[in-house]
């Protein structure tokens, strides 16, 4: 992830939760990620349109082929985040953001750090996977 323009601060526990200087961190922060990820798609883009000459050997062909399919995988991956980058931002803009969508608590400023686009607190996370491993599991 990006560095963000906010310089050295870095938002603590003991300022109040979501005030307007952690939200323009974190906002900075997930517009900064964007920018990365879609810099990539971009350069991704150029240098899939550069080689498409035919390649006439098979194994090279393949590989080739192969290479082609985990990009476009791995940036289909990115084209979710960036969706979870801007609904995050939606939730900055709606005052939602930072707190557990389904418990109403505050998720932390440690878990925003670590995951920016994060919607549930590390409890709801876990019972959330707990719920999962279990209905994967029958």
């Amino acid at each position: 992830m990006a560095s963000t323009k906010t310089g050295a601060y870095k938002p603590t526990e003991s300022e109040p939760y979501m005030g307007k200087r952690q939200l323009k961190y974190f906002r900075e922060k997930l517009l900064a990620w964007k920018e990365e990820i879609l810099l990539g798609n971009r350069e991704t883009i150029a240098g899939m349109q550069e080689n498409v000459a035919p390649i006439p050997d098979l194994v090279d062909r393949a590989s080739s082929e192969a290479d082609r399919a985990l990009e476009l995988r791995t940036r289909d991956r990115q084209r979710k985040l960036i969706n979870k980058i801007e609904a995050a931002l939606r939730r900055i803009e709606t005052g939602e953001y930072g707190y557990c969508e389904e418990t109403g608590e505050p998720i932390g400023i440690k878990r925003l750090e670590a995951r920016p686009t994060a919607t549930l607190s590390l409890e709801a996370q876990e019972r959330h996977e707990r719920k999962e491993r279990t209905v994967r599991d029958d």
